[in-house]
């Protein structure tokens, strides 16, 4: 996608508070503080040479590594494969997620601010455009994100926990096609009606996530998700909308389901970017 950095509002927090409580306050306070300084997610990037690079995940607050060429998992025990596979995958998650946050912050400003510049109607504009949205109010509705767990459980399935060649290749990690012949791209292995099928290719798997955020903002099939999302955070309440990203309908979000229960994949719902790497711009 071009961009590994990802700005929102920060709020100071109590001095006399230990620092550690400190930073878990600041990221709880990330996703709808208006505070007035401007920090930076300072992201690091990996091409995996081998999977001893990447860095497990051992609390909450997780550093922000964006990994690309995730390969050799399916040399591992299974246990490993899969710990290897959410330590490599939720960084880019986190990042992804910024990224919309920040985008919604800018549109809920632009919303009650009394006169634009031409730059802000360009903004909104151009976001209005990428998310075929009618109006501010249903831009803002599409610009939700999901429970970590969620997104995590599709990511398993979608790639075979980390062993199709999508994933591989091109940090393609929901078969995210690509229609443009001029942007980076891997072909299927299957043809349909004849033609040859193309899958994006990402320079990291956050630029994947990124690409699967939008398909559930801009279309029809996921309204439904889009407004439950905005009354829930239980991720078995919200599964049952995804029926529609699987021609299985019903048996894919019960296998999510299955994948999220079997795996314990709710615990990374509360995991954040670490703090340490939050700079002021």
């Amino acid at each position: 996608m071009g961009h590994h950095t990802a700005y929102f509002y920060f709020m100071k927090c109590d001095t006399h508070l230990c620092s550690r409580i400190c930073m878990v306050t600041l990221v709880a306070m990330l996703w709808g503080c208006d505070g007035t300084a401007t920090y930076e997610v300072r992201t690091e990037m990996i091409k995996v040479d081998s999977v001893s690079q990447i860095v497990m995940l051992h609390d909450s607050l997780v550093r922000p590594i964006l990994y690309s060429n995730v390969i050799g998992l399916e040399h591992l025990p299974f246990y490993e494969a899969k710990a290897k596979f959410i330590s490599a995958i939720l960084p880019s998650i986190l990042v992804a997620k910024h990224r919309i946050h920040n985008t919604r912050n800018r549109i809920e400003k632009l919303s009650i601010k009394s006169i634009w510049t031409e730059s802000d109607s360009v903004y909104y504009s151009e976001m209005k455009r990428r998310y075929k949205a009618r109006d501010i109010q249903d831009l803002k509705g599409r610009l939700v994100t999901l429970p970590n767990s969620v997104v995590l459980a599709q990511a398993a399935i979608e790639t075979g926990w980390g062993e199709s060649r999508f994933f591989k290749q091109a940090s393609n990690l929901f078969g995210i096609w690509s229609f443009d012949a001029n942007e980076s791209r891997i072909a299927a292995g299957k043809n349909r009606s004849a033609n040859t099928i193309f899958l994006r290719s990402y320079d990291d798997m956050s630029g994947s996530i990124d690409d699967y955020f939008e398909v559930l903002a801009r279309h029809h099939a996921y309204r439904g998700l889009r407004k439950a999302r905005l009354t829930t955070s239980n991720p078995y309440a919200l599964v049952p909308h995804l029926k529609n990203y699987s021609e299985r309908k019903g048996w894919y979000t019960r296998q999510l389901k299955r994948v999220i229960r079997q795996n314990k994949l709710t615990k990374y719902d509360r995991y954040r970017i670490d703090p340490n790497y939050l700079v002021l711009e």
